[in-house]
């Protein structure tokens, strides 16, 4: 826990909730989500280190008079009404970004050492690693089930290998509907995301002298990746990205084996791959692009696309314009959790969260404080819809 949060204080919610949240902090930070966040924010919580953050979750849960625990792989667990699922992740890239709340700048200004504009001026902005992804979403969603009594989950590792929602799928059955804590902004829903497929390419060749003009293992991986590049690249040059099979090579280690006998290379590489376009079919046509090699590829994450029109979408609609916003329907060209919760369960879901996704991984990742507050509300607003 951060300096100077020593106590706990109960704070009165707008709607008249009572919500305990920790003491001594900012002045901006003055509801009990700020308080939350502020402490979030300033506990390091990098993937497979977010041992400390899930007992600060814990810590909030039971203050205000909720079960939580952290199960065996790490997740904060906090069952209640299970007409809503509340789930975020609580690990973070690394980074060190000093915590700090600063006012937003004024129109056509940008702070150092940002080029994305965030907040209105004036407007408290808490900067810190996490604040946007995926924390905020976090934090509103964990007060929002405290206000609602819906069920909540804190994942962990969905920066890494999403363990934690792949074995809260594992260890219980399909809520009603499901909200997955990603930044959207607090005026936006995602209802789309592409999927995920990782391979390593593997092979070997008789070494020899770098002036035969044979190829070795390492040209051989090259010329692979350049035909799967090729295969998937769009005949129509507008077709959006959401849309596109796209391709990147992560790593390649290539050279003599330790015997001097042979010419060794690895490649590991990753296709997004859009909800229209099957699996299988993208590995039957990176595979035909091999002349001599082998790829193996790992567990896919699926692809999503959640239709507009169900009842959750429809209340997050409503409780979006009755906070005064205006609602965007987004599609994400990467991948969340939520590939795996739609893959497995049967329910209506969308991802929602405060934050700008520009600022995902960023050195000058923050998030405004009154979006955060936004968020709450409409969050609460979607729950008591439901329940």
């Amino acid at each position: 826990m951060a300096a100077g949060q020593e106590r706990e204080a109960e704070v009165e919610s707008e709607d008249g909730t009572d919500v305990v949240a920790g003491g001594g902090y900012p002045a901006a930070c003055d509801t009990p989500a700020r308080k939350l966040l502020y402490d979030m924010v300033s506990i390091p919580s990098p993937s497979r280190d977010e041992e400390r953050a899930a007992e600060r979750l814990v810590d909030f849960f039971e203050a205000n008079g909720r079960e939580a625990w952290i199960d065996e792989v790490g997740n904060v667990r906090a069952p209640a009404n299970d007409a809503v699922l509340l789930t975020s992740h609580v690990d973070t890239v690394p980074g060190d970004i000093p915590v700090e709340v600063r006012p937003a700048p004024p129109e056509g200004e940008l702070p150092e050492p940002s080029d994305v504009h965030v907040g209105e001026p004036g407007d408290p902005v808490l900067w810190g690693r996490g604040a946007v992804d995926a924390t905020g979403p976090l934090v509103s969603m964990a007060v929002a089930a405290v206000k609602t009594g819906v069920s909540f989950a804190g994942v962990v590792r969905e920066e890494v290998d999403s363990g934690g929602a792949r074995a809260l799928i594992d260890d219980r059955d399909a809520p009603d509907a499901v909200v997955n804590g990603e930044p959207s902004g607090w005026q936006g829903i995602t209802l789309g995301y592409r999927g995920l497929l990782e391979g390593t390419y593997v092979n070997t060749s008789e070494s020899g002298h770098s002036s035969r003009p044979e190829p070795n293992a390492i040209q051989h991986a090259i010329d692979w990746w350049h035909g799967v590049e090729a295969a998937f690249t769009p005949d129509d040059a507008e077709t959006a990205v959401f849309d596109q099979v796209t391709t990147k090579p992560i790593s390649v280690d290539g050279g003599l084996s330790d015997d001097g006998l042979a010419v060794e290379t690895t490649m590991d590489v990753q296709l997004r791959i859009p909800p229209s376009r099957p699996v299988d079919e993208i590995h039957e046509l990176a595979e035909a692009e091999l002349s001599t090699g082998s790829v193996h590829w790992g567990e896919p994450m699926p692809p999503v696309m959640e239709s507009p029109r169900t009842d959750l979408a429809r209340a997050f609609r409503v409780a979006i314009r009755g906070a005064g916003g205006d609602v965007r329907l987004l599609r994400k060209t990467g991948t969340s959790d939520m590939n795996l919760f739609a893959a497995a369960w049967d329910c209506p879901m969308v991802t929602y969260g405060p934050g700008n996704s520009d600022l995902d991984h960023a050195p000058d990742e923050r998030l405004p404080l009154p979006d955060l507050d936004r968020a709450v509300r409409v969050l609460t607003d979607v729950c008591r819809e439901r329940l």
